[in-house]
């Protein structure tokens, strides 16, 4: 006699179900799946949006300070200061983050070096061997943010245009205008502890191309002017002679040094740095609105 749990189990079972089931779900897989329905637009929304875009391209183009709310300098909204917004330059918010993180970590540095000398668990590490350790990762940090000062200090983060009023009226030694018909600009920089440097060119014709990476010009250690420049200076008593080519202050209007240019009788003129001057310069020439050489 067999056991009850054993019965039901041995018990055949019909496998109708089972095909059934199968068929279903098959016919389920392959039964079309319907369409949806479109999409209609209500009213005339098409037709309204083609007309607007319609509309819009046939009136001028807006200016790009639209969107931002902000209202375009002009010749009659101008702030009649004698300076000209030119240029902004735009990796200037990338060096400045990557000079303070580079601040940043030598101050780490620095800080956190002493416990290497005073944890447990470097004190199986010979006394030379900690002091090997600190000496590298001093050097490291510390060479990592010279050379972070090294690649920005060139880079010009604003540059203004200064008429020829602006520079004759409050530029250092150009009481007679020596410099007439020259184009002066203005162009801010920083300097590893993130301070502003205003470096004044008086004449833009010294600002050279240079060889130096990480940056576009360079102020001119040399200069001969031409035949006809050379004879009207003579007649005019303005060679031999000394002039201010450019010269760099601080935000508060402190003079840092300058660039002075000495003049031959022969029209040569021989560049020297007097004070500290910032020398090389890094513009993204392209975002000019017109050249400044």
């Amino acid at each position: 006699m067999r056991p009850v749990g054993l019965s039901l189990l041995l018990r055949p079972h019909p496998q109708r179900s089972t095909f059934v089931c199968s068929r279903r779900c098959l016919s389920t897989l392959l039964a079309p799946k319907k369409a949806a329905a479109p999409l209609f637009l209500r009213g005339n929304k098409l037709p309204t949006l083609r007309r607007r875009l319609a509309t819009e391209a046939s009136l001028p183009p807006a200016s790009p300070h639209a969107a931002s709310g902000v209202q375009p300098l002009t010749a009659e909204t101008a702030p009649k200061t004698g300076i000209e917004e030119e240029y902004h330059g735009p990796l200037a918010t990338t060096f400045r983050r990557l000079k303070i993180l580079s601040l940043s970590s030598l101050t780490l540095t620095f800080a956190l070096t002493p416990f290497i000398f005073v944890l447990e668990t470097t004190s199986s590490v010979p006394l030379a061997g900690r002091t090997a350790l600190a000496a590298i990762a001093i050097a490291t940090s510390s060479v990592s943010t010279a050379l972070v000062a090294w690649c920005g200090r060139p880079y010009v983060t604003t540059l203004r245009r200064l008429d020829l009023d602006y520079s004759a009226n409050q530029g250092p030694d150009v009481g007679a205008d020596p410099h007439q018909g020259a184009a002066v600009v203005e162009m801010t920089t920083l300097t590893l502890g993130l301070h502003k440097r205003l470096t004044t060119v008086y004449d833009t014709a010294f600002l050279v191309p240079t060889s130096r990476p990480f940056a576009t010009w360079e102020l001119a250690t040399a200069f001969q002017l031409a035949d006809s420049e050379v004879q009207a200076a003579r007649a005019e008593g303005r060679i031999p002679n000394e002039e201010t080519v450019a010269e760099t202050r601080t935000v508060g209007g402190g003079l840092l040094g300058r660039w002075i240019v000495s003049w031959d009788e022969h029209g040569v003129g021989t560049c020297k740095e007097v004070g500290k001057v910032v020398r090389h310069f890094n513009v993204h020439q392209e975002l000019l609105s017109r050249p400044i050489r």
